[in-house]
């Protein structure tokens, strides 16, 4: 099972951009979670095809299962 936590911004545009992280450290210490989320926001570490980041929308940990079907 792969974890990732997103963690999701909103652009100058409106639209929700998600910086994806493999293999999150659990539980997840909201307030650091927080504090690097406003880090990201301060310093315009990303910038997104709709323009700069510009608000903190949210976070999540996301699981995915992957099972491989052999052919013949």
């Amino acid at each position: 099972m792969a974890k990732q936590i997103e963690l999701l911004f909103e652009n100058q545009e409106g639209k929700t951009v998600r910086l994806s992280l493999d293999e999150p450290v659990e539980p997840v210490d909201t307030i650091a979670l927080e504090a690097a989320m406003d880090q990201i926001l301060a310093e315009n570490a990303f910038v997104s095809s709709g323009g700069d980041l510009v608000a903190k929308k949210g976070a999540r940990i996301v699981e995915r299962n992957v099972t491989d079907i052999p052919l013949s």
